[in-house]
């Protein structure tokens, strides 16, 4: 009776550490003990997207804020990363978006394109950061910096960027880029491989906002597209 009591405790100490909140401010409070200041949290996104901008984001916030419900944006829908894109901005101390234009990212690959969106987003903080907390990449600035995979899952800053991000391309996405091509549905598909977005471009062909790179072997990806 000892043993099997002794399982079933091990049993339910399993299901409570599984079950436990995720600390999404682990990272950030093991560098503040290391007496960082000023930790920015810096992801991108469009990275897989055949049309406009690959865009990133750098967040600094303050000390010990827990922001309820931030998470990878992917793992959000519209509305609540709206709402929390809208607390973020509110009490985050410095908040920067930089942009990657397509014409760029065929000319240097979206891997460093990405990095580069980066590097513009931390270096447009009007806080200069004294710590960066990457999602799975390296920024080419002088910082110290920490790149954690899967970090918009594992830190709240990078979420927190994630959203920003994501935020800022999608709304691009549904205004200015979809007004100056409406004929393509990006408010949609937001740049995508879509079935639609696939089927606009055999029809109509690339705009200058698509991403030629991705678009070189148009044979080929229509037959995956279709």
């Amino acid at each position: 009776m000892a043993l099997a009591a002794r399982r079933r405790k091990d049993s339910m100490d399993t299901e409570e550490i599984e079950m436990s909140p995720r600390d999404l401010l682990k990272y950030e409070r093991e560098y503040i003990e290391r007496d960082y200041r000023y930790i920015a949290g810096v992801d991108e996104v469009g990275r897989g997207c055949l049309f406009g901008d690959v865009v990133a984001a750098a967040v600094i916030l303050p000390e010990g804020l827990v922001l309820e419900g931030v998470d990878d944006s992917k793992k959000l829908s519209a509305k609540k990363r709206d709402l929390l894109y809208d607390v973020i901005m509110e009490q985050a101390l410095a908040v920067s978006v930089g942009y990657v234009d397509a014409r760029t990212i065929d000319e240097i690959n979206i891997k460093q394109a990405a990095r580069l969106a980066m590097k513009k987003a931390v270096l447009g903080l009007t806080i200069a950061a004294d710590f960066l907390l990457v999602d799975a990449e390296h920024v080419d600035v002088p910082v110290p910096q920490l790149a954690i995979i899967k970090g918009d899952a594992n830190s709240q800053s990078i979420a927190a960027a994630s959203i920003v991000a994501k935020v800022s391309r999608d709304r691009l996405c549904e205004g200015e880029w979809e007004a100056k091509y409406p004929e393509y549905g990006i408010a949609i598909h937001k740049g995508y491989a879509t079935k639609l977005h696939r089927e606009q471009l055999a029809a109509l062909g690339p705009t200058p906002m698509h991403r030629r790179s991705f678009l070189k072997n148009m044979e080929v990806v229509q037959q995956t597209l279709f």
